[in-house]
């Protein structure tokens, strides 16, 4: 069993227009109401390749009734801690002219000293039965900044390996519970590292200097990924590093293809895949997502027709 965990629930409006043009009206054809925050997409997609998992997340108030529907629809087994106020809504804008999306996010719920307890208490109940932890997302503004290293440390006695997806202060303190997998964007990783390089490629150099920390006992980072959207996934890992790539795609909608890949991941070396193997995965699992309207919304029959076109290179 695979368990996500996401702390910062989120409702995604995705709403289609042609083009966004500022200080004009503009007129959706369509919008539709998706699961948001990474733990919850990253369900979804365990779920669409049939892969036992259970979300865990606070979530709140009537816009979170609205979000559990959603899991439901998308058969998202789920565990989650109700608390005060309500759950934040990410606008999803869905340009269909120039395939991009943007965000326009709502304040969320906060999250007392004993919603914290309890959830940790949680992950401590279930930890047991997973083989991984996936973390993922933004912490509320209210959570202790360390929040994500608590979970590492309440999950660790069951010995389930850990993927956090972050970025900034909540990684850094995580690092400390030395988590299996970091995963990143690229832009992501350019505001925590304050590195960064015109092509993906070339992250490896001052990705090692990361991972090498770690192997001599430093708070560095055991396997690093980083993705790059079109560019396709940096991975150094104690395999060696890879660059994967998948095919070129018109996107429908990109929102949730990060969080793919952390699904894939996570489920393939769960089945004991190879890095090189678990990436080929990512990649379609990623893909998938791109070629439908909702927010992380996959097919098995789109993964796997994706599959064989992944490219996998060694860098080292």
């Amino acid at each position: 069993m695979i368990l996500t965990i996401n702390t910062h629930a989120a409702l995604d409006r995705v709403i289609f227009i042609e083009r966004f043009e500022a200080g004009t009206v503009m007129r959706g054809s369509r919008s539709l109401d998706c699961v948001g925050g990474k733990g919850l997409d990253a369900a979804v997609v365990l779920s669409a390749l049939g892969a036992p998992h259970l979300a865990l997340s606070f979530i709140a108030g009537k816009t979170g009734e609205l979000l559990v529907q959603a899991l439901e629809r998308y058969g998202v087994q789920h565990e989650l801690l109700w608390v005060a106020g309500d759950t934040r809504t990410a606008h999803v804008i869905v340009e269909t002219a120039c395939h991009r999306h943007s965000h326009v996010m709502t304040p969320g719920y906060q999250v007392s000293e004993a919603d914290c307890a309890e959830f940790l208490l949680r992950v401590a109940a279930y930890a047991p039965q997973a083989e991984w932890l996936i973390l993922g997302g933004s912490l509320p503004p209210s959570a202790p900044p360390d929040f994500y290293a608590q979970v590492i440390e309440a999950g660790a006695t069951g010995g389930a390996r850990v993927l956090i997806d972050c970025p900034v202060e909540p990684l850094l303190r995580a690092l400390a519970a030395r988590p299996d997998i970091v995963k990143m964007n690229r832009e992501e990783f350019s505001q925590t590292f304050g590195i960064d390089c015109p092509g993906l490629a070339e992250l490896a150099g001052p990705g090692r200097a990361l991972t090498q920390d770690y192997a001599g006992g430093g708070e560095g980072i055991a396997n690093l990924v980083i993705t790059g959207g079109a560019e396709g996934i940096l991975a150094l890992t104690e395999q060696g590093v890879f660059l994967a790539s998948g095919p070129r795609l018109e996107a429908i909608n990109a929102a949730g293809a990060g969080d793919a890949v952390s699904a894939g991941l996570a489920y393939r070396l769960a089945l004991g895949d190879a890095w090189d193997e678990a990436l080929r995965w990512a990649i379609a699992a990623s893909a998938a997502v791109v070629l439908t309207e909702g927010t992380a919304e996959c097919y098995l029959k789109d993964i796997q027709r994706i599959y064989p076109l992944a490219v996998v290179q060694r860098l080292d």
